[in-house]
């Protein structure tokens, strides 16, 4: 147990969040259209992190910029630019 004390201690040692908490549940209610059009939670997680938080905020960015958010993958992309095509969005 000692082990655990002193990592406590570390000044930026922080817990993953719990189910329910408000670190989750910002996520949650953020993040509901990117989940819902079936986008991974991390991808998720990386545009709501962001400011993009519906498919017509990609018009804000370019493809360029997209690929560069860390967490926003190949299949991610391809599934957005679906989207986008079906919608008449294009990028900046």
């Amino acid at each position: 147990m000692p082990r655990l004390e002193s990592m406590a201690k570390i000044e930026n040692y922080s817990r993953p969040p719990r189910p329910g908490s408000s670190a989750q549940d910002k996520y949650s209610a953020l993040d509901l259209e990117w989940r819902r059009i079936g986008l991974g939670v991390i991808a998720s997680k990386a545009l709501v992190e962001a400011k993009l938080y519906k498919v017509s905020d990609l018009r804000k960015i370019s493809l360029e910029e997209l690929t560069a958010i860390q967490g926003i993958g190949k299949s991610s992309i391809a599934r957005l630019k679906l989207i986008m095509e079906a919608k008449k969005i294009s990028f900046r």
